[in-house]
């Protein structure tokens, strides 16, 4: 149903344009709105209104209006009995019920991409409810998760929807108290620069308007309205994946996850067992800030030794240092590519599983 504060600014608009004073009251007589403190309410003679046949009826100067959901009184209007307010309320009485049907649909929409993305529906479901909806379900589609470093959902929500619209065939919600989520209709399957695009503009149009830092994941592109919930998949996993090992990134694409999305995947035995491979009992010893630096900025600058000491600042012999030092404990050379290789997988898998740590608590 809809909210008393929509009717209020329903009424309130049709006064400033009109001057008609309305009173909205429910089945039995309680206020929902008034734009008067003129008209008084007789909640009996409003429960007797609600029990006729009537649509309409004139009672001691004043006009009752019944406003339906379908078959069923939601709310009666009442206004004075004069030909102009009876028009002005006929007019009242067709634009809340019209809001109605609009919240309905809208909710209606809310309710199937929520069961879509989360696999609750079956699959004539999704093409019979599409039909009666409207939806289009052979148009490519991707899913876009937008999660909040702060508060803000609403906010956030309401600048979607401005920017996304359900003309467009786009659909803003949400299945959990993090994520806001948009279900995007693409003009061109293949174009991935412009979902990329618009994943970007999501960031920044949400951190200009409502000040808030926001992370945006998005799955592939889909081609049927019965793989959105692919997509959805695609996106989350990007937004955790994202989380461990691309924490500097504020879009994370799911076809970009790499060896993450690998990772990610493992059971964690399998990881504890690569651990104690290259690291055995002394991984804590080994991992200290200073030589966890050392290796991300080498790996970082392609096994260059001069270029990585220059931007730590330290000599390249104290660089060749560290390196043989780790070379020792670990028996891996990270000048060669191989070992290198090994030496960053051992740290992505650090990540994760301190990641698995931190969210058992």
């Amino acid at each position: 149903m809809l909210s008393p504060q929509v009717i209020q600014t329903s009424i309130d608009d049709l006064k400033n344009i009109t001057r008609t004073e309305l009173v909205v009251v429910d089945e039995k007589g309680a206020l929902i709105a008034r734009n008067s403190e003129e008209i008084e309410i007789d909640k009996e003679r409003v429960i007797e209104f609600v029990m006729s046949p009537a649509a309409s009826q004139a009672i001691a100067g004043l006009l009752y209006l019944k406003i339906c959901d379908e078959t069923e009184v939601m709310y009666v209007l009442i206004c004075l009995d004069n030909s102009e307010d009876y028009t002005i309320a006929k007019i009242a009485v067709a634009q809340l019920q019209n809001l109605n049907i609009a919240y309905k649909e809208r909710l209606d929409k809310n309710n199937f991409f929520q069961n879509l993305i989360l696999d609750n529906l079956l699959l004539v479901d999704i093409y019979n409810k599409a039909r009666k909806m409207r939806i289009n379900v052979e148009v490519p589609r991707v899913v876009y998760l937008i999660e909040a470093k702060t508060e803000g959902d609403n906010e956030i929500q309401e600048i979607l929807k401005s920017l996304f619209t359900t003309q467009a065939g786009d659909f803003v919600t949400s299945v959990d108290e993090k994520n806001i989520i948009l279900i995007k209709q693409l003009e061109n399957k293949e174009n991935s620069e412009e979902v990329e695009n618009i994943a970007r503009m999501i960031g920044d149009m949400i951190n200009t308007e409502a000040m808030i830092q926001v992370k945006v994941s998005y799955g592939t592109v889909v081609g049927e309205l019965k793989e959105v919930s692919k997509s959805y998949k695609e996106a989350k996993m990007a937004l955790d994946v994202g989380k461990i090992f691309y924490a500097d990134k504020s879009v994370v694409s799911y076809s970009s996850l790499g060896i993450g999305r690998l990772i990610y995947q493992l059971p964690v035995n399998l990881c504890q067992m690569f651990m104690d491979e290259i690291f055995g009992d002394s991984r804590d010893e080994l991992l200290d800030e200073e030589t966890l630096a050392t290796v991300n900025m080498f790996l970082d600058n392609n096994l260059n030794v001069s270029e990585t000491a220059r931007k730590l600042f330290v000599h390249r012999n104290t660089l060749l240092y560290r390196l043989e030092k780790l070379e020792k404990s670990t028996g891996l050379d990270i000048r060669v590519f191989e070992d290198a290789l090994t030496l960053k997988i051992a740290l992505m898998v650090v990540s994760y599983l301190k990641y698995l740590e931190n969210t058992q608590y």
